[in-house]
């Protein structure tokens, strides 16, 4: 592993981790605030999901020497700010311990890894494209709340990806902080040093929450989260080890549950930092980017409070830029790889513009309806075939 490590694989792993936390960890306060948390237990819940996602990130890239960034469950928590209102803290808790339980048993059945294997790469491409998009939108929508900030984080971008291109988007980040120094836009008051550390949360199990907060935490981690992970293994050329990596998520999960840590899986948008070749040229070696982002999450963890602090301190505006523009390579490779068959070509397009939509139905997210959607164009002549037997044989 150190023999494959550079400069290259460590700022994959660190712009990973920034912009997986800048963009989806208001979500992660916001469900610990509707469970009813106090500001300790929330601090709980990032120390839990930071350690989390840190053993799972090495361990993984470790065994399987691909890169696996693993992540929360962001749309499973944008689904418990919507489904906690009448249901207790415990009650919260011991549906994250149920939730565990479910990814466990899916791992050990094997039954989700033989479903992906079946992915086509056109579509799995186009959902992966549908979800990054948004992400390369918001850098140019964000002109026009700091065009100065923003416009020179995209041209210092597009210079250094001429000169360094591996170096651009690290480089993007220190200017990104310098400009907005200068220009006063960094809340220095609310910076402070404060360490985070494990609160226990008992767990309590009823039918009830079961229904209501395991089973669309469940359904919507392994759809909406793990299978766009699946597809940027996948797309990246890697075999995606899908059962180990349910297992590992799922008893990290379970031990880190009564902490507060939700859902453990698979990272999709994270990951997809670390699997092109500013992480490394040789695809073989770029699973230490990986570890690295695994590495930074142990220590968003332990530093919590502090971490918390600096995210709040910074404009959102530069948080937006930055997430857009490490995406972009990801983003053109994917359409590229979704459109460039002719005979699934209409099949990818109807993936992406249902994931780009942002359609939810029955609490799942609009990655997994885009690739149903995507695969019934796909199949649609075997499945008018079948029910014109069907109709056949019925009249008969």
């Amino acid at each position: 592993m150190f023999r494959d490590l550079s400069v290259s694989n460590i700022s994959a792993g660190l712009i990973a981790v920034i912009v997986g936390f800048s963009s989806s960890a208001v979500v992660v306060f916001q469900a610990a605030d509707a469970a009813g948390t106090t500001g300790v237990q929330a601090a709980s819940w990032l120390w839990a999901l930071g350690l989390g996602i840190g053993i799972t990130s090495i361990g993984l890239s470790l065994l399987h020497r691909i890169p696996m960034v693993t992540a929360w469950s962001t749309p499973g928590a944008a689904a418990l700010i919507a489904s906690l209102a009448g249901f207790s803290l415990e009650q919260a808790i011991g549906s994250f311990v149920m939730t565990a339980v479910l990814i466990l048993l899916a791992g050990w059945t094997g039954q989700f890894e033989r479903l992906t294997r079946s992915l086509s790469p056109a579509i799995a491409n186009a959902m992966l494209a549908g979800v990054l998009l948004p992400f390369g939108v918001h850098v140019f929508s964000a002109i026009t709340e700091q065009p100065v900030l923003v416009l020179s984080m995209i041209s210092s971008y597009f210079l250094f990806r001429l000169w360094q291109p591996k170096y651009a988007v690290l480089v993007v980040a220190v200017l990104g902080l310098m400009v907005a120094w200068v220009q006063g836009q960094i809340q220095v008051q609310t910076l402070n040093l404060s360490f985070g550390y494990p609160v226990w949360q008992s767990p309590e199990f009823s039918l009830r929450a079961f229904l209501s907060l395991t089973v669309p935490l469940f359904l919507v981690t392994m759809a909406s989260q793990n299978l766009p992970g699946i597809a940027v293994l996948v797309s990246s050329g890697y075999r995606s080890p899908t059962s180990s990596m349910l297992k590992w998520t799922g008893m990290t999960t379970l031990l880190l549950a009564p902490f507060g840590a939700f859902a453990l899986n698979l990272a999709a948008i994270t990951a997809a930092i670390c699997v092109t070749e500013d992480a490394h040229v040789d695809k073989d070696k770029r699973y230490v980017a990986a570890i690295s982002a695994g590495v930074f999450y142990l220590v968003l963890g332990l530093m919590a409070g502090t971490v918390v602090a600096f995210f709040a301190s910074v404009p959102a505006a530069y948080l937006a830029t930055l997430a857009g523009l490490a995406l972009l390579p990801t983003i053109a490779n994917s359409l590229l790889a979704a459109l460039r068959d002719e005979d699934d070509r209409e099949a990818a397009l109807v993936t992406l513009l249902a994931t780009v939509s942002g359609v939810v139905m029955f609490g799942i997210g609009s990655a997994f309806w885009g690739m149903v959607m995507g695969y019934l164009v796909h199949w649609r002549h075997g499945i008018l075939q079948r029910l014109l037997f069907t109709y056949v044989q019925w009249t008969k």
